[in-house]
């Protein structure tokens, strides 16, 4: 989520194989026609050895060097150090790593990675889209990068399952979909996690959060309140739900569930579970809401579902009122409210023909905070709203904002929000709740800066 805000870090090293940046010029088409006869006669040359798990990765990367100097020895080609050094490069990225996205990995600026097709390769920088000069020399170049990275994780895409959720070994999501769902090629997106985890001291440098909230949903945390955090595609919620699980005491048995394992959770009592897609016959799919049924079995202290996207949150609500309190997950929503109707709508998924007022009732029980999170024009991603379930009015959920992101505060000269995540003065009904948990809250933090100035003029 936050790596929009992260400065770009200069890498420097020795090695005169490091790969390309993302400005250099491409390759021309003679080194290009010579790259494809290079890795075509680099795999043939090394065989099984390019896939060898005896080998650690800088033996293969050494013997792979080794190989294309001996071929282009044999070829009597004639290119100049900085060339070499290029050709060697890219290949060394084609055949190990993941090709000519492998520099955009790397580098710590960009947040999110789309391939769109062959030459159109974009990515995301301060929260803004810029096509780059990178390109796969062929669909199959590309497919071969995806089939790497998915078969890492278990996971496999072919045209019987042609989209697939994976990983990347630092935690960095993947999706791609390829033909015949994919009209134009393969299509692949790389939403990168932070070498180093964020922290709630980051976040409120980022101006995502506030002090004022931070103290209090802390405290909502460790005083086992049920928090969902909403927003859209690309908010970060997964980073903000790895934030407020920082709260959660070292002594608490954590059980995570997940599509695709994305949480970097700190503590050391933990069980980490992934659902599993169906094999080649259809059959061994093991899906989220099985996973929930499961770890309600395993005596957590609390569970945390990556996110909601079907009947599984009816399976959570039902966890939640039954004594896992403390419990966090995220879901898709445009606002607290949408969070409600959408959680409504994916209980009604779960096939078990309730009525609605019955789902509500479970909602406003189960649900103490909602903590929307949104991407605002500027590129920037805030925590737009922190939102108290109060319980049922009428035959509606009645909520209560605590905190709102000020958008009146204006912007400034390089078009950037100033405002903060501000007290609205509503003081939270579950502070009761808190007391009995061991954690008292000031009431002081919900109080706006009209008051405090009353208060200082002895109003």
């Amino acid at each position: 989520m936050a790596v929009d805000n992260h400065p770009e870090k200069a890498g420097a090293s020795n090695d005169d194989l490091l790969p390309v940046p993302l400005l250099e010029p491409q390759l021309s088409e003679h080194l290009r026609e010579l790259k494809v006869a290079a890795q075509d006669a680099l795999i043939e040359r090394m065989g099984a050895r390019l896939y060898d798990r005896t080998l650690t990765e800088e033996q293969i990367e050494s013997y792979v060097i080794n190989e294309l100097t001996g071929w282009l020895f044999e070829q009597n080609a004639k290119l100049t150090d900085s060339e070499r050094t290029q050709l060697s490069s890219e290949l060394l990225n084609d055949v190990l790593r993941h090709g000519p996205i492998e520099p955009l990995l790397e580098d710590e600026s960009v947040s999110e990675i789309m391939v769109n097709g062959l030459s159109l390769i974009y990515v995301e920088r301060n929260g803004k889209l810029t096509r780059t000069n990178s390109q796969f020399l062929t669909e199959a170049h590309l497919r071969q990068v995806i089939e790497r990275i998915v078969s890492k994780v278990g996971r496999r895409i072919d045209e019987s399952s042609p989209m697939v959720d994976a990983r990347l070994p630092d935690g960095s999501r993947v999706n791609a979909v390829i033909p015949p769902l994919a009209v134009d090629g393969p299509s692949l997106t790389i939403r990168k996690f932070a070498k180093e985890a964020l922290g709630v001291d980051d976040l409120v440098g980022f101006g995502t959060l506030s002090p004022k909230s931070v103290q209090f949903l802390s405290a909502a945390v460790r005083g086992r309140m049920n928090v969902l955090v909403s927003g859209g595609t690309g908010t970060g919620k997964t980073t903000l739900l790895n934030v407020l699980s920082n709260f959660i005491p070292e002594d608490e048995r954590i059980v995570t569930l997940e599509d695709a394992v994305e949480l970097q959770l700190k503590q050391d009592h933990l069980v980490r579970l992934e659902s599993r897609p169906a094999n080649v016959e259809g059959k061994g799919a093991i899906s989220i809401r099985d996973l929930v049924r499961n770890s309600l079995r395993m005596r957590p202290d609390r569970v945390i579902i990556g996110e909601c996207r079907g009947g599984e949150a009816l399976d959570m609500l039902q966890a939640m009122n039954t004594g896992h309190d403390g419990s966090l997950s995220t879901l898709h929503a445009n606002g607290p409210r949408d969070a409600i109707a959408r959680l409504e709508t994916l209980c009604l998924m779960a096939g078990m023909d309730l009525p609605v007022r019955a789902i509500r009732e479970q909602i406003a029980s189960a649900v103490d905070i909602i903590v929307h999170v949104a991407r605002l024009r500027d590129g920037t991603r805030r925590v737009t709203h922190v939102s108290e379930v109060v319980g049922m009015e009428s035959d509606g959920v009645a909520m209560s904002d605590i905190f709102t992101f000020d958008f009146d505060a204006g912007i400034d000269i390089d078009g950037r929000y100033t405002g903060l995540l501000e007290p609205t003065g509503l003081t939270p009904i579950l502070l009761n709740k808190l007391r009995e948990h061991g954690e008292s809250v000031d009431e002081t933090l919900f109080s706006t800066g009209e008051e405090d100035d009353d208060l200082g003029d002895g109003s």
